[in-house]
């Protein structure tokens, strides 16, 4: 008979970024092959950690070969393909990236690319046998981009602004022609050279792109193609000044967007500048100032008031306010003592703190939430996604129109050939969809970028369109609407017992429980000073409670199952002091200690303080109903759904009850998001429309599985990343009806000779800039 075995699949594939990468297909049909292996496939492929299940025939092979097969296979897969998120600066037209995707993907090795050209980011997968990293960096700097950070290839101010340098160079050599010309009797021979002088500097860098292309034997059909052609189409016919300010106003246009769109670039990229490059480790007593890079996890770290943290760490010594807010978002510093946890590019208070370090650099939440928003720039939306194919089919339409103009008035008798030629070089200006290629990606960027800010951290276009749709949201209970601590809340002891006896005597069993309602009559005990006597092993009975020893008797814990499965008679006292507490929706604890009934604890999860306010402000954004789910019994989901105002409880549900209610609200709703833990609640966290994770700072698991992470576990989050993504989208069809009602006018106007060359690039050009000025308002973005 075949047995089975599991293997988380980080450890077999750490670089790969989840469970649907095509590497993971790659193990599986590589293992599937092994002598004794007969299927290999992934368990939990939509949940937080994943792992690679393997049937095996016990006759052929052992477990210990299997599982060294196993990371044979993941160590060679791991090695010979790569991943990898690189800068990838393009000067060139809007619609660059999809040229640049199609020449990546036709280079040998590489398996795929994205890039987003507001990102200034390219993502690519690659077979390391027949390619590297080195050469694609190669490849990108061939095919015009620059793919060094800022911080190396930007030293002065020309290296930064040379596209506006060479812009205004353009610009001033076509106005000492036009006014040399005009009022200065300049020859013309001199007046033709600082026309193409101008040409020059606005068109070198649309030039070289498209030589660069037909050397490769490939000719794109793209905004730069429809600018060039427009700009020697008006100097065949001799209107040298309006090509120049053509290409003057184009190659200004592009500087001036790419300054704002560095502004979103900039609200992300400020995170990697949060943590200090250098920390100050104590060694021997002493404090050594290291750099960040050779700092190991268990090193102390030494933080001085008012500085900024530079790891993820444990508090050893000392007390202080934390501001969180460059993580998280919170708006207020939190208090911090030892054993609490920090985190790199915190701000310190006014108190000094010794820091055991858990995460050091590369391995700290900063670098991971800096890691899955680079992933997430290079994610296109499905709006992006829908533009490209238009423009894909638009530009090649509008050259054949294009010649159509310019062939067939004056054939007809229509216009002359000079006026036909003109009007078509014009239409080339009017209908270069620029300021469309641009609308989406550049709201998506700022809008990550302002939740990024914020405290949200959204991972990629998809997910942030998504959001703004939902119709209804789902809640987990335990820690997303309550704070996740259950309390002890009543002690009920029975005649004759004090309540200090029943809460020692529980409090001495369950210490030994790792049990979160253990844990909470264990605080209770010990916030009531009790001195607590030693109990014998414990001994846990599933779903019943647990049996120990204590003073020479047995002592016996739990639910009212553990003694009617034994047919041990309950008191009708316990009884209803049971049936009391269940029906204000607590959990219970009954206590029997040798024979003697001592009585029952009620427990409970308190409620956040803001849940309730932050369902009304869901509500007030047409978002309904909001459901909540849980594994409790239906008096504790009832009780907690009634005082946090919930629309609709549903208890008793295990994880997969969880996703079959997200099944079934998804078929009556339509879009529907999941708020959780990012742990126990990654199936339904996956199957929903979007899943949100609480507490993305807390855990790397969160970040990990969830679509959003709120940073900070803040619930109040909500309603902010849902309004951000409204707003994202309103700006999104803003920009989109803007940039569709130019094209339009434009054509209209300039193949009816209403606007010339010299208008349409005007307007063409400040229409771009709009979308992107409108684009870069969600960077202000505030919840109402």
């Amino acid at each position: 008979m075949d047995k089975t075995t599991r293997i988380d699949l980080e450890l077999l594939l750490p670089d790969v970024p989840d469970a649907r990468d095509a590497c993971v297909r790659r193990l599986e049909a590589s293992l599937s092959g092994e002598p004794g292996i007969r299927r290999a496939h992934v368990a939990g492929e939509e949940q937080a950690t994943p792992s690679l299940c393997l049937h095996y025939d016990p006759a052929v092979t052992t477990l210990a070969q299997v599982e060294r097969l196993a990371r044979a296979a993941g160590a060679r897969i791991t090695e010979r393909f790569g991943h990898a998120v690189l800068p990838a600066r393009i000067v060139g037209a809007e619609d660059a990236a999809r040229r640049f995707e199609e020449e990546l993907a036709r280079a040998p090795g590489v398996l795929g690319a994205s890039v987003n050209l507001p990102a200034q980011r390219a993502r690519v997968e690659f077979d390391r046998e027949r390619t590297s990293l080195v050469r694609i960096e190669e490849l990108l700097r061939e095919l015009g981009a620059r793919t060094q950070p800022p911080a190396v290839e930007e030293e002065g101010w020309y290296a930064r602004n040379r596209e506006l340098a060479w812009s205004l160079i353009a610009g001033a050599l076509l106005l000492a022609a036009w006014i040399g010309q005009r009022w200065a009797q300049l020859p013309s021979g001199a007046a033709l050279a600082l026309y193409v002088a101008s040409y020059a500097f606005g068109g070198l860098d649309l030039a070289r792109h498209a030589v660069r292309s037909i050397r490769k034997g490939r000719f794109h059909l793209d905004i730069d193609t429809l600018m060039l052609l427009a700009a020697l189409g008006a100097a065949v016919l001799g209107e040298w000044a309006e090509g120049a300010f053509l290409l003057f106003l184009f190659s200004l246009a592009h500087a001036l967007e790419h300054y704002a769109l560095d502004r979103a670039r900039g609200a992300i990229r400020a995170l990697a500048d949060l943590a200090p490059p250098v920390a100050r480790v104590l060694k021997d007593g002493r404090e050594e100032e290291v750099a960040i890079e050779r700092v190991a996890r268990g090193d102390v770290v030494v933080v001085r008031p008012a500085e900024r943290i530079p790891v993820d760490g444990l508090i050893r010594s000392g007390r202080s306010a934390v501001n969180q807010a460059p993580i998280t978002g919170e708006s207020v510093p939190v208090e911090k003592e030892p054993g609490a946890e920090v985190f790199a590019g915190t701000i310190n208070g006014d108190g000094a703190l010794e820091i055991t370090t858990t995460g050091a650099a590369g391995d700290r939440t900063l670098d991971r939430v800096i890691r899955l928003v680079e992933e997430a720039q290079t994610q296109k939306a499905p709006t992006q996604r829908l533009t490209e194919r238009f423009e894909a089919i638009f530009v090649p339409a509008v050259l054949v129109a294009d010649v159509l103009l310019i062939v067939v008035p004056p054939l007809l008798g229509f216009w002359g050939w000079g006026t036909s030629f003109y009007r078509g070089m014009a239409l080339l200006v009017a209908a270069s969809p620029c300021a469309l290629a641009l609308g989406t990606p550049s709201a998506v960027l700022a809008a990550i970028a302002q939740a990024a800010r914020n405290g949200v951290l959204i991972k990629g276009g998809a997910h942030l369109e998504r959001l703004g749709t939902l119709r209804a949201i789902a809640f987990d209970k335990t820690g997303t609407l309550t704070v996740g601590k259950p309390e002890v809340t009543e002690l009920q002891p029975m005649p004759g017992v004090a309540e200090e006896e029943l809460l020692r005597v529980a409090a001495a069993v369950e210490r030994r429980s790792q049990h979160p309602l253990a844990q909470a009559v264990v605080r209770r005990a010990e916030a009531e000073a009790l001195t607590l006597p030693e109990a014998g092993e414990l001994e846990s009975l599933t779903a019943r409670g647990v049996r120990s020893e204590l003073e020479g008797e047995p002592v016996e814990i739990g639910s009212l199952r553990l003694w009617e499965q034994d047919g041990v008679a309950v008191p009708d006292e316990v009884r209803g002091a049971v049936q009391r507490l269940q029906a204000g929706g607590r959990s219970i604890m009954a206590v029997r200690h040798g024979e003697r009934w001592l009585g029952v604890l009620g427990l409970a999860d308190r409620p956040r303080d803001d849940a309730r306010d932050v369902l009304e402000r869901l509500r007030r954004l047409d978002l309904r109903p909001l459901v909540m789910l849980t594994g409790d019994n239906r008096g504790v989901g009832e009780a907690i759904g009634g005082e946090v105002g919930v629309d609709e409880v549903r208890s008793e549900l295990l994880p997969e009850d969880k996703v079959a209610s997200i099944q079934e609200l998804l078929d009556r709703h339509g879009q529907v998001a999941m708020v959780g833990d990012g742990v126990n609640d990654a199936p339904a966290l996956a199957h929903a429309t979007v899943g949100i994770a609480m507490g993305g700072a807390g855990t790397a698991v969160a970040l990990e599985t969830a679509d959003i992470a709120l940073m900070a576990d803040d619930l109040g989050k909500l309603p902010f990343a849902i309004g951000l993504s409204r707003q994202a989208a309103g700006v999104i069809r803003q920009n989109l009806g803007i940039s569709l009602a130019v094209i339009a006018l434009l054509i209209l106007a300039t193949t009816t000779g209403l606007l010339g060359i010299g208008p349409a690039v005007i307007v063409h050009e400040g229409s771009t800039l709009v979308v992107i000025a409108n684009a870069l308002r969600l960077l202000g973005f505030r919840a109402r």
